[in-house]
């Protein structure tokens, strides 16, 4: 019987074999993924960067799209079965074009890693009017895999891995105000909401995609350890969040969860690959394994995920105001 994980039904541990510090190489042994064909955003720096490594050397092509292809061929020189493609996520436009394009090579998409993203920003809107993390973090996300639906289709088993994060935990999802049109712009509680997106869009996904083979995931990195993802915070917001201390030094008790990049990005690698998936999806899952509810934790460490952001009427309500705010529906027929 195909269940569904509205309200963490199946937001339970399964005894993966790994943890926290596993890291990619570890998760990714034993596995051929010659013949599959991946997309990964974000995939040229930080663990968006280690995806793509981990995955081209398992056999995988990877399609790795981006706003800045200089960069994007400077970062990912030497690594086989790679392909580079323009694309800004934050650009309606753009999505399309590059969803088009991919459609034009006929090819099936096996796994789609919705890995871009963006945090501690100032106020900024796109071209829509639309909050900036709420337009990268989940939009963009729902946008990009909506216009690849028919080839995830096609790939006759196929994922979806949206990266969320803790940070869900800062914010339920504003449906009132969810662009800070009429409440005072905060930035984390920006990030929060839109990884909260994330987390429903993957929920609500898997349950209305399973019937096509296609199934999907949200996760949390970990905090990780040299990424570009605080280039534009202040060290006043990192001592207001406890990760510095009034002279500006990481608090020890901070950099011992740090995670290294490969371990960062075992847990987007392990939801791309796991057999132990197969059979369940729409989870959220950190330190590969599927994480439990934070409300029914134990004092193991593990940071758990939100029930709001698994509530299956929330869930149907953001698919519903996403179709309105892009102008796009799945092609689920």
């Amino acid at each position: 019987m195909r269940r569904n994980n509205y309200q963490g039904a199946l937001q339970q541990p399964i005894s993966s074999g790994f943890d926290a510090i596993s890291t990619t190489s570890d998760v990714i042994k034993g596995i051929n993924l010659k013949g599959k064909i991946v997309i990964v955003t974000g995939g040229n720096t930080g663990i968006g960067l280690e995806t793509t490594k981990t995955l081209a050397n398992a056999g995988a092509t990877v399609i790795v799209p981006a706003r800045n292809v200089e960069k994007a061929k400077k970062n990912l020189e030497g690594i086989k079965n790679v392909e580079i493609e323009i694309m800004d996520i934050m650009n309606p436009d753009s999505i399309d074009a590059f969803a088009q394009k991919f459609h034009l090579s006929n090819r099936p998409l096996h796994l789609l890693i919705n890995n871009a993203g963006i945090m501690w920003v100032p106020l900024r809107r796109d071209s829509r009017g639309i909050e900036s993390q709420l337009a990268t973090n989940y939009l963009g996300q729902f946008h990009l895999t909506a216009r690849l639906f028919p080839a995830l289709k096609n790939a006759n088993g196929a994922r979806v891995i949206n990266v969320s994060s803790l940070g869900h935990q800062m914010a339920s999802f504003d449906f009132e105000d969810p662009n800070f049109l009429q409440r005072e712009y905060e930035t984390l509680q920006a990030y929060g909401q839109s990884k909260t997106a994330s987390n429903l869009f993957s929920l609500e996904l898997d349950n209305r995609a399973k019937a096509f083979n296609v199934r999907a995931y949200s996760l949390h990195p970990g905090s990780i350890a040299g990424t570009e993802l605080g280039r534009e915070a202040s060290l006043e917001l990192f001592q207001k969040m406890g990760f510095f201390d009034e002279n500006g030094n990481l608090l020890p008790e901070v950099a011992a969860r740090l995670k290294s990049i490969p371990q960062g990005a075992a847990t987007t690698v392990w939801c791309a690959t796991s057999p132990l998936l197969d059979n369940i999806g729409g989870v959220y899952c950190e330190d590969n394994d599927i994480a439990q509810l934070s409300n029914n934790m134990d004092s193991a460490g593990s940071y758990g995920v939100e029930p709001y952001s698994l509530d299956e009427t929330n869930a149907k309500k953001i698919w519903d105001l996403s179709e309105k705010m892009t102008g796009i529906s799945f092609q689920f027929s």
